[in-house]
């Protein structure tokens, strides 16, 4: 007997740790979920009374047993929000949680609730119903971001700055038109949600463990009690679809790479080397070493985010790459990548927004860095092949001659003598210099979609329009 001790002591120090009680231990902590998926805990409520309320229309259950199920359930979601309900391990999900208090409350009458459903549906129900709640609120803040863009762009439509390829100094912009670019990325942002929000419109419930089921459910009534279009048409695929959540992290990482770039912006922006943009302390950290630090923490924490979502968004491609149909325990590990995700990207909205709006935007340094890199090297091009006929090929090898001798000479092109300017070519008229200031550069620029403050403020007003 005490060999037999010491067998399972030694046994136990093997599993180790947490686990000293050995591998029924391990599965409890591996298979149980109830740690995460409690956050469905109104999905699955909604759900089952929509599912019960079907049962009794059909006459698969009474009408007794679903007013009692229908009370119970309701005394259950007071109690989970209230902090009064105990989450229990040991019935692994919420699922089985919910339903176990059900039993208590309601006695044999709970036992009904499960008819004609599975917990493959059950599951697929809440966390598609889940996904489509957050991707409402997901549309609701890229809104607010764009409004607060629309406000900026319009108190900056005439403001100039530089515009740049590859971090160099290109030609002049405004920064209302540099705003409205991030209108236009989060416009395409919102844009996608919609289309996830329509795809993923149809209702799991009814679709059991993968074969449907013998009783006579109506489907459509669920599909409508619980706001979705249609029901979905096949039970196999019901149960082993996990695209929208997929699709919903897809938005996220496309949305928080957007996100992330304009926090670089932001971050370059704010230093003292560009000074173009300055954040209030609401915003930013002092240094716990040196006095005379800001830092934008906000922004670049906002582009640290970005990384965490792309990772929900792989590990979630990952986990679904190998899955035979229907239903793979595998599956649920979704939630938590979705759920980790979706606070990911809510934060960073709401920080970006209030950045957007608390930002003061230094306009004198921003003009001064306009004009510098010769961002005008273009309009002077321009005028040749307006005024004096030159082909754009041998405009631009006229103009990297004037860049060249203003470089040499240490000035602007607006600075060069006329007389320079015609030894480069002929043709050259002193009205050339009504081209290169930076503010003629960004007024000429009036094609569809350009710089100019007329073109911007078009921009604007289509947006407020359908914002």
């Amino acid at each position: 007997m005490a060999e037999s001790n010491t067998d399972t002591k030694s046994s136990n120090q093997m599993w180790g740790g947490r686990f000293a009680s050995g591998p029924d231990a391990i599965m409890e902590e591996i298979n149980a979920s109830i740690g995460f998926d409690k956050k469905l805990f109104a999905q699955d409520i909604r759900g089952s009374i929509a599912h019960a309320t079907m049962l009794a229309h059909q006459g698969i259950i009474s009408s007794d047993d679903k007013d009692k199920i229908v009370h119970g359930l309701n005394t259950i979601l007071s109690e989970i929000e209230s902090g009064n309900f105990e989450f229990s391990r040991q019935l692994e999900d919420i699922h089985m949680n919910v339903e176990a208090r059900l039993a208590t409350l309601i006695g044999p009458a709970a036992g009904r609730l499960h008819t004609a459903r599975s917990r493959n549906d059950q599951v697929a129900l809440d966390f598609r119903l889940w996904v489509k709640e957050e991707l409402q609120k997901t549309e609701q803040m890229l809104t607010g971001l764009i409004a607060a863009f629309l406000d900026r762009a319009e108190e900056h439509a005439e403001s100039v700055m530089p515009g740049f390829t590859h971090l160099q100094t290109a030609q002049p912009v405004t920064f209302g038109h540099h705003c409205m670019a991030y209108v236009e990325m989060f416009g395409r942002d919102r844009s996608r949600v919609r289309h996830a929000i329509e795809h993923l419109d149809e209702s799991p419930i009814g679709a059991a463990a993968l074969a449907g089921t013998g009783y006579p459910i109506d489907r459509h009534m669920t599909a409508k009690a619980l706001g979705f279009r249609e029901p979905t048409r096949n039970s196999i695929d019901t149960v082993s679809d996990r695209d929208f959540a997929i699709e919903f992290l897809s938005i996220a990482a496309i949305t928080g790479m957007h996100l992330s770039r304009l926090a670089e912006e932001i971050v370059i922006w704010s230093t003292p080397q560009f000074g173009f943009v300055r954040l209030s302390d609401a915003f930013s950290t002092g240094s716990s070493i040196m006095p005379q630090k800001k830092n934008p923490d906000a922004a670049e924490l906002v582009r640290a985010k970005t990384g965490r979502i792309n990772g929900s968004l792989v590990a979630l491609l990952t986990i679904m790459k190998g899955l035979p149909l229907a239903y793979s325990k595998d599956m649920q590990e979704d939630k938590e990548q979705v759920f980790d995700a979706a606070e990911s990207l809510e934060l960073a909205i709401a920080a970006m927004t209030g950045m957007v709006r608390d930002l003061t935007v230094n306009t004198a340094r921003m003009k001064a860095a306009a004009g510098s890199g010769y961002s005008t090297a273009t309009d002077l091009a321009d005028w040749l092949v307006r005024e004096a006929g030159l082909p754009f090929r041998d405009a631009h090898h006229v103009t990297g001659r004037a860049v060249a001798l203003a470089e040499s000479k240490g000035c602007d092109l607006a600075e060069l003598p006329l007389s320079d300017l015609q030894a480069i070519h002929s043709a050259i008229t002193d009205k050339v210099y009504d081209v290169l200031t930076v503010e003629a550069s960004v007024a000429s620029r009036k094609s569809f979609g350009g710089t100019a403050p007329s073109e911007v403020r078009k921009q604007i007003a289509f947006w407020r329009a359908r914002n």
